[in-house]
């Protein structure tokens, strides 16, 4: 997963970068019509949604995230890049929570990461290690600091909530 995250990064960047790996069809596949204005967005389904060609380049993410298809639906991927020495202010997710009606959650995995990087929420210093998935409360203000010299590099996959997910996310043993 961690190479071929690396392999998807193309050059040099200020502070953040996005790499898209499932988007809105229309954003993918730029022949298809735009969607029509809805007034409530917030759980994805105003859009299909597509992989992207960077996914079908990653056989591994490809096949990780397949295995979230397997319980929910699966919408907006990304591999989030944070540069060294960086901070991503703090700020709140108003539609990524279980508590939001109507929403969608954020399923975060860690693929590369330094010591000196630091997840906040809540004031609270989130112990995220590579290869574990988290589900955070996002609606909750949280922050990112990486005074690290490497990368540190997510994958983010925002997924419905169904009774499947939320059975999997009360069972775990570790949540914040």
């Amino acid at each position: 997963m961690k190479s071929e995250a690396h392999a998807l990064q193309q050059g040099h960047y200020e502070y953040y970068r996005v790499i898209p790996l499932r988007s809105p069809a229309h954003l993918v596949d730029t022949s298809l019509p735009f969607p029509e204005a809805v007034g409530d967005y917030a759980d994805g389904s105003w859009t299909p949604w597509m992989n992207t060609p960077a996914l079908d380049k990653s056989p591994y993410l490809k096949e990780v995230i397949d295995q979230f298809a397997e319980y929910t639906t699966v919408n907006l991927v990304r591999l989030l890049f944070l540069a060294p020495h960086s901070v991503v202010k703090e700020h709140t997710d108003p539609t990524l929570g279980l508590e939001e009606e109507k929403s969608m959650i954020r399923l975060t995995i860690p693929i590369d990461n330094n010591d000196q990087v630091e997840f906040h929420l809540n004031d609270t210093k989130v112990p995220m290690k590579v290869g574990e998935c988290w589900y955070l409360r996002l609606t909750d203000p949280h922050r990112v600091v990486n005074n690290g010299t490497t990368d540190r590099i997510n994958l983010t996959i925002d997924v419905i909530p169904n009774s499947k997910i939320v059975d999997i996310i009360t069972k775990a043993s570790t949540i914040v």
